[in-house]
């Protein structure tokens, strides 16, 4: 990647280099041989416009695996682990395909417990982990295939095991009778849930096949440091995507318009993908939970709803801010968001190990924010405004917006959960949900996203400035 980089760079001019240089000295300090696009293209996004072309060809030549020693490394310990969970067993592990309607419309995501424990992201590939070593298996090339989407990785290639990390690398062709010889006179077990998983069932005949998905969530639920490390990129991403919402918005937009500012934003950073379709809600559509359409024109006096997260290395982020479209609340409006946002507040100060994110009752972060919201505020009948909060606090934010979960097991360190308290009252066009990142610690927790305001009189200021 070094020689690359500086082939690429010594046919600039003098001052382009200086640069420019910063972008390898990067690649050999982070040993990112394998770069992920959105590391560098932040290195990118300071050099000039002849320092950008070159970083657009030093991100082409990142290879499909991005994935360097030290990542490897990580997916083997992910696999050691799962392997300690299920101990003298063979887990088979079934990749994602390259449907055509997928890779035309959207482009081929790999399934997110088969990347996380072997980071690959070519479609196509199976896995067998056993205690005695792992096989990766991958397609045989496709020429024609490779006429639509690019060359693949084959596993007569030269160098193959080394690149992916594993000890064996073997022809999809050869599954079933590898899996049968390796499961002999074993426990076997596979993620049953996921899309192609009779593929196990098919080679094993009337074995019986035990599942996986448990043991996987639990492993995916407390995030390594350089998940967290990549989570903050994402996390940055997006808290730039919406203060770039809240310098463009205005009434008489719509709101496809604030929509597109902010994926622009976490894209031009080298963001993949949104983490989810971004939720735009004007006025009445700011108490639509899910809202999608994101075409209505938002007018002065409204409320804008924005749930938008950006995808980046594939790790997500998942934000939301409601702020004033005229740029001041209304005093309604800034009573019920003082009271979201004190749920919140109250349900972070209160996050630690040991407690749960959701359900009811004692030790539950959800019941300390919906006792919040109904101690505090009426709504037009004098009644508590418990009855519109209408969902539970949380979840769990990885490699997907809502990450895999055992929904029994309490908060412990390395978890990266949302706080997302809202109130959604439909009489009074008032829709009002806060979503922030935090990261339990060992004695608490940790804010992720406070660069981005939360205060109503701080997002206030943010929103003057535009002018």
């Amino acid at each position: 990647m070094r020689s690359l980089a500086a082939r690429l760079l010594s046919n600039t001019r003098k001052t382009e280099l200086l640069a420019a240089k910063q972008i390898p000295v990067f690649l050999n300090n982070r040993k990112q041989n394998g770069a992920r696009p959105s590391e560098v293209a932040g290195r990118c996004r300071r050099v000039s416009r002849v320092g950008k072309v070159l970083c657009g060809l030093l991100l082409l030549a990142i290879p499909a695996l991005a994935s360097d020693a030290d990542w490897r490394q990580e997916y083997a310990r992910r696999r050691a682990a799962l392997r300690k969970a299920l101990p003298d067993a063979v887990v088979a592990l079934v990749g994602g395909t390259e449907a055509e309607r997928g890779d035309l419309r959207s482009g081929f995501q790999q399934e997110s417990n088969f990347y996380y424990l072997t980071g690959w992201r070519e479609p196509g590939a199976l896995a067998i982990l056993t205690p005695g070593g792992d096989y990766l298996l991958l397609p045989k090339r496709s020429d024609v295939r490779e006429r639509y989407t690019g060359k693949k990785a084959s596993p007569e290639d030269s160098g193959i095991g080394p690149l992916t990390g594993f000890d064996h690398v073997l022809s999809t062709d050869e599954f079933g009778p590898k899996l049968r010889e390796l499961a002999d006179n074993r426990s076997v077990f596979t993620l049953e849930k996921v899309s192609g998983a009779e593929k196990v069932k098919e080679a094993l005949g009337g074995k019986e096949i035990q599942d996986a998905t448990l043991a996987v969530a639990r492993l995916r639920m407390v995030k390594s440091a350089r998940e967290v490390e990549q989570l903050q990129v994402s996390i940055d991403a997006s808290v730039a995507a919406h203060l770039a919402a809240w310098k463009r918005m205005a009434a008489g937009l719509f709101e496809y318009q604030i929509a597109a500012t902010m994926g622009n934003t976490y894209f031009e950073r080298g963001c993949e993908r949104h983490a989810y379709p971004p939720i735009v809600g004007s006025g009445p559509n700011s108490i639509v939970l899910h809202y999608g359409a994101n075409r209505r024109r938002m007018d002065q006096g409204e409320l804008l709803l924005m749930d938008v997260g950006a995808e980046c290395s594939s790790y997500a982020a998942d934000l939301t801010r409601t702020v004033p479209v005229s740029g001041r609340f209304t005093p309604r409006q800034r009573e019920v968001y003082d009271i979201v946002l004190g749920a919140q507040n109250a349900a972070i100060a209160a996050a630690r190990p040991g407690m749960k994110l959701t359900g009811t009752g004692a030790g539950t972060l959800n019941q300390i924010a919906l006792d919040y919201v109904n101690a505090h505020g009426k709504d037009l009948k004098g009644a508590p405004l418990g009855k519109y909060y209408l969902h539970q606090l949380g979840h769990h934010v990885g490699l997907d917006v809502h990450d895999a979960t055992d929904g029994s097991i309490a908060l412990a360190p390395g978890m990266v959960v949302t706080i997302e308290p809202g109130l959604y009252i439909a009489e009074e066009n008032i829709g009002i949900r806060i979503e922030d990142m935090i990261l339990i610690t060992e004695n608490g927790a940790k804010l992720l996203s406070g660069a981005l305001p939360r205060e109503a009189g701080d997002i206030e200021k943010a929103l003057k400035r535009r002018k």
